[in-house]
């Protein structure tokens, strides 16, 4: 008779996947997922450029730049605004006590603002001086910061309120609204004139 072969070394095998089976199956499955990507912080100068933009103290007009409608201001405007208003640098945390010179070229280098030239440099026949705010604009060559003669425009989209996106969609629809009122039933119109009697006498009786 054949010698039957020892079952040793198959149980060893077995028990050593068992056991690699269950180290795999015990580890921990938070440490293969990949950690959380934490929201990326705003620039402070884009803060502080919107802040900027949006304060009522700082002149600006509009003109054509590139056949495009911009937003600009005067050098020397900033200047004296950001010493009038030095509250506004306090937005830029660790970079608010550099100079305002230094704080223009880096909005600048961030293209956040483009500096402009005028377009007409000539002074026209009638006048004693070029316009204070020309209505057309070139690109500036060198985009450095200057308060001679030296113009600044946006270049980044304005934010708007939420109210007025809500008004953008309002106005047309109360116009469509009008537009249809001959055609809406009987009660609806009868509804809508002793509404706008009822505001109409509040407001009266408010102002006697």
């Amino acid at each position: 008779m054949r010698e039957m072969k020892k079952p040793g070394g198959a149980d060893k095998k077995r028990v050593r996947r068992s056991s690699a089976a269950v180290q795999n199956g015990g580890r921990d499955p938070s440490s293969d997922t990949p950690p959380r990507k934490q929201p990326a912080k705003k620039d402070v100068f884009q803060l502080f450029a919107e802040k900027v933009r949006d304060h009522k103290e700082l002149v600006s007009r509009w003109a054509v730049l590139q056949e495009t409608r911009v937003e600009y201001f005067r050098g020397k405007d900033f200047v004296s605004f950001l010493k009038n208003h030095p509250e506004v640098k306090e937005i830029l945390e660790s970079e608010k006590n550099l100079e305002v010179e230094e704080i223009a070229d880096v909005l600048l280098s961030k293209n956040l603002l483009v500096r402009c030239d005028r377009v007409v440099k000539t002074i026209r026949p009638g006048k004693k001086k070029l316009s204070t705010w020309p209505a057309h604009l070139e690109i500036f060559p060198d985009q450095v910061f200057s308060d001679n003669d030296a113009f600044f425009a946006w270049a980044f989209v304005k934010r708007r309120p939420l109210w007025q996106t809500l008004l953008s969609f309002f106005w047309p629809v109360l116009t469509l609204a009008i537009c249809l009122f001959p055609v809406y039933p009987h009660r609806c119109k009868l509804l809508i004139l002793y509404s706008c009697a009822g505001v109409l006498l509040l407001i009266l009786s408010l102002l006697l």
